[in-house]
């Protein structure tokens, strides 16, 4: 009856650990978008504008969210391709080795077109000082 007991007992205690684990696997969400700052500097002879070198990562099948940025922006795609959908513009796809120029406050959505391979840009940006960095757009 103890052996029976202690059986039980232990069963209990893994399934319940196990569920535990399980229900944070399932919730645990990937960043659809990671920034990731190298660089934020002032630059001289530039007033009111930060200098900035980041690495942006799209995981695989997300996107941005429309939004714009304080500044200009060029973006070296590093690893995977992306599909830029520009206010007012037909929607361009870029693959590794591709170099993208934003202008300020231009409104944009960017998609990882790949449901395994995200995307990585090393992003140049001379951003207005106090802004912030993303803008959403509704």
């Amino acid at each position: 009856m103890k052996r029976r007991l202690l059986m039980l007992s232990v069963s209990l205690v893994a399934g319940i650990v196990l569920g535990m684990i399980g229900y944070q696997a399932l919730n645990a969400q990937q960043q659809a978008v990671k920034r990731t700052v190298l660089l934020k500097t002032d630059l001289e002879g530039i007033e009111g504008r930060d200098g900035n070198v980041v690495i942006v990562e799209i995981a695989p099948g997300a996107e941005s969210g429309k939004h714009y940025h304080p500044g200009h922006e060029i973006a070296y795609i590093q690893e995977g391709s992306a599909t830029v959908e520009i206010e007012g513009k037909k929607p361009v796809t870029y693959k590794r080795g591709a170099v993208v120029h934003l202008t300020p406050k231009q409104a944009h959505n960017v998609k990882n077109n790949s449901k395994t391979i995200p995307v990585k840009a090393l992003v140049f940006a001379i951003y207005e000082k106090g802004q912030p960095e993303v803008t959403p757009v509704k």
